[in-house]
This record gives structure tokens, sequence and C-alpha cells, in this order.
């Protein structure tokens, strides 16, 4: 490992790159490392993950077995347990979990354990870069300080007469922007935003995200590059919260949201269309919000707009649920002992992802009222334990019209391109439409509610 390595070291051809986390950024993340003639490990705790990793086989959908398998082949990737192995590595990209805890907080501890594991084997030169999503801080406060307790030093410096400050390591933030099932924007399409704890960082980790992205934005730093993603994703949840609350107007007042929307969409100017839904999910846009405002009571500072945002985005499962009795009782039947089957479970369409899934919430809140629920979604055949939510010996029913007939009502949480939307009117009693899934049927328009 050099001593005297410089920024500029990292546009090298054929560096070695360390991915600690597998999952739906990590190995994205890996195998356009990969692609661009890096030698990279993906490092996971879960060894079942990385037997499949090796054996070149794919756990999340998008993501294609043969690529991992041409990458594996040709021995630009491998994956293991071992950090130890740590050492071998030119840069050390952190791609690990950020959720909240039971009490809407920030859950570091992933971060925190995965900067344990680095620091018995950092050396001199490489570069750390922190790509979970987290409030502005976390590097320099979080971070840096375990890293340093290898007595390698990283100091903080900001403005441009600290060009040249001396560094044993780099460090670095650079926000991943993974839009899992998203087929226009790839990771090498996407802009990658990039703050380093001083200059020197800040060049290195530009110098290393350049060979695989198309654009690199480099940010004073760390702490503006954790704010830039905390923004891009509490803009979104402070829209998506406003048009929730106009549908429940909209709905009270007997407009159809969904044209209005779709006609305001017109303008060429000035106007950005979000959409309604059954609640938040997804691994950031209902979590990132909770960062900042975990964080802004440090400096005494209460943020108002985005707390109303969460509480209107939360309660929306709550209000489907109310929806779907309302519903029921038009049909002279209660929440509870009815048969319901709710159709995916996915956070969006066409994903194989839980992540905060809302209709997860659904679900609990169904089973606390007392209804026989199932579910169906392609793209997961048996639920498992998760954080918050034990469905594990759960499975996914098969649809067909004599199953869809037998339940009291059918609810669309997930619209899947999959389903065949007429074909479910046409077979069920009743169908809670959360998406506007079935805008398009136009035969029995009076079984579908629209929530």
């Amino acid at each position: 490992m050099p001593t005297d390595r410089r920024p500029e070291f990292f546009k090298g051809a054929q560096l070695k790159v360390a991915i600690i986390g597998c999952g739906y950024v990590g190995l994205p993340l890996a195998l356009r490392f990969a692609e661009a003639g890096h030698k990279v490990t993906g490092y996971d705790t879960d060894p079942e993950k990385i037997n499949m990793l090796n054996a070149g086989r794919s756990y999340i959908e998008h993501i294609q077995q043969t690529k991992i398998q041409q990458f594996v082949n040709s021995r630009h990737f491998s994956a293991t347990t071992d950090f130890s192995r740590l050492k071998e590595a030119d840069a050390i990209l952190i791609c690990v979990p950020t959720p909240l805890n039971e009490y809407r907080e920030p859950d570091l501890s992933y971060v925190e354990q995965t900067a344990l594991s680095i620091q018995p084997h950092l050396q001199r030169g490489q570069l750390v870069v922190l790509e979970s999503t987290t409030y502005p801080g976390t590097t320099e406060e979080l971070v840096l300080p375990i890293l340093e307790k290898s007595g390698l030093r990283c100091p903080i410096a900001a403005g441009p007469e600290n060009e040249n400050v001396p560094v044993d390591f780099f460090l670095a933030f650079s926000p991943e922007r993974e839009d899992p099932g998203n087929k226009q924007y790839g990771l090498a399409q996407i802009p990658k935003v990039v703050g380093g704890v001083n200059a020197p960082s800040g060049r290195a980790a530009v110098s290393l995200y350049a060979q695989v992205v198309a654009k690199v934005i480099p940010v004073s730093s760390t702490r503006a590059a954790e704010m830039a993603k905390l923004l891009e994703n509490i803009f979104r949840c402070v829209n998506i919260a406003l048009v929730n609350e106009l549908k429940l107007l909209s709905m009270r007042m007997g407009v159809d949201i969904w044209e209005v929307i779709d006609a305001a969409a017109t303008k060429p100017f000035g106007f950005m269309p979000f959409y309604p839904g059954p609640g938040l999910g997804g691994h950031c846009i209902p979590v990132d919000p909770f960062y900042l405002s975990w964080k802004a009571r440090e400096y005494d500072f209460s943020t108002r707009f985005i707390e109303l945002a969460g509480e209107i985005n939360t309660s929306m499962p709550y209000h489907i649920v109310d929806a779907i009795a309302a519903a029921l009782n038009n049909h002279k039947k209660s929440v509870k002992g009815s048969k319901i089957l709710v159709l995916g479970v996915a956070y969006k369409k066409d994903v194989d992802d839980l992540r905060e899934s809302p209709t997860l919430k659904i679900m609990q809140i169904l089973q606390e009222r007392g209804a026989n629920f199932d579910y169906n979604d392609p793209y997961f055949p048996q639920l498992r334990k998760m954080r918050h939510y034990n469905y594990e010996n759960m499975k996914s029913v098969p649809l067909s019209a004599e199953t869809l007939a037998s339940y009291d009502a059918v609810v669309i949480a997930t619209d899947h391109s999959s389903y065949d939307y007429a074909a479910i009117v046409d077979a069920a009693k009743l169908v809670v439409d959360t998406r506007n899934a079935t805008r398009r049927v136009l035969r029995h328009r009076n079984k579908i509610v629209q929530c």
C-alpha cells in the first residue's frame, strides 16, 4: 500500500474497490465498478448472500444473474464475510442501512459497526466513502473518530486555503441515488454528489466516481453532501404529503384528484406532478425527513413543515383501512371477520423491495381490526420476518377468478404491471383501489372504490 498516495491516484485503472453491504445500493455499485474494469470485493455479514454472489446468482429481481456471473467468471467481482481483507483495498465504500428505531429516531448502528470493522484494517492512503443516507454531521462526528482510533489522521478542513492539508487517509460522503426498477436512469446516468471532510478527500472521491458515472458534482463538505440527499427526499416527502391531503379533500368534494393532477401537469413550467397513494415506502422517503428533524433539535430548531408532512403520510394506511371498512359497510359487512385479499406488498410497482412498504402497515391494521386477509404479489412468493412485522408464515395466494370471487374485498395496494385489472374487477365482489390502477377499466365501475 503506497504511503504517499495523492487524490489523483484514484483516477487509475483497475483499482481494488471494497463495497460493504451487498443490497439494493451496494450490489449495483459493485457491478458498475466491475464493469469499469476495477477489481471489486463485496462485503456482507450474511453468508447466504455471499455464497449466492460467488456462485453467480442474484437475489435482487432487477439485477440480472448473467451480469453477476460475467464478473465472477472474469474475476472482477467476488464477495466475502472476511473484513480483514479490507486492508487490500484502495477504496472502501459503505452502503449499509440507516433505518429508524421504534421512536422514529436515527438508528446508525449499522454505520457505526461498519466503521468499527474497518478501523483495525485501515491503511495509509485508503479512501473511505460513506454512501448511506444520514443527517448532516454523521461522517465527521461518527465515522471519522472511529477510523482515527487506528492512529491515522484525516483532519477536518474547509475552504480553498486547505487544498493541500496533509492526510493519512481520505474520507468522504457521497449519497446513493439508487432507484430500484427505474429503467430510464441507471447508476451510470445519475450524477454523483461528493463531499470530503477536507479538499484532498473530496478530490480523491471525485477521481474515483468519475470513472463510473457520467457526471460528478463536488460540494464543499460532507455536511453539504449529507444535506443535499436529505433535501432531495424531503422535497418528495412534502409534495407527496400535499397531494395525499388534497386527495382526502377532493374525495369529500366529489372531485377526481387524478384528473386534477393530470390537468395541472400540462403546464410546461412551475409544476411537477406528484401522486397520492396508501403511504410512503422505500428506503429513503419515509425515513430521511426524520433524520433531519431529529438532528435539528440539537440546534433548538423545530422543523414543523417536515413533521407535518410526516404526520400526513404516516396516517395514510389508517385512511386506507377506514376506506376499506366503509366500502365493506356499504355491502353490509364489517371488517371483523371479513375475508380480504391484498394485491401487492412491494413498496412500489414492479420491484421486489419491501422496505418501509405501506402495505405491511395496512395488513397490520387489518389484523388488529379482526380481518382475515391473504396477499398476492408476484415478486414475493413468501414473506419473511422483518424489522417491525412478522408475516414469515404467509405465502402469496394464486390468482384466479374463483379465488378473487371468494373474498369480500380485494385491495389494490401496489399496482404491479403484471396484474390484469379488468379481470380482477370482473371476478371480485368489491375492489378498493389505492393506486388508481383501475382507471382504464370500464366494466363494473360500481364495484370499484377509489381511495
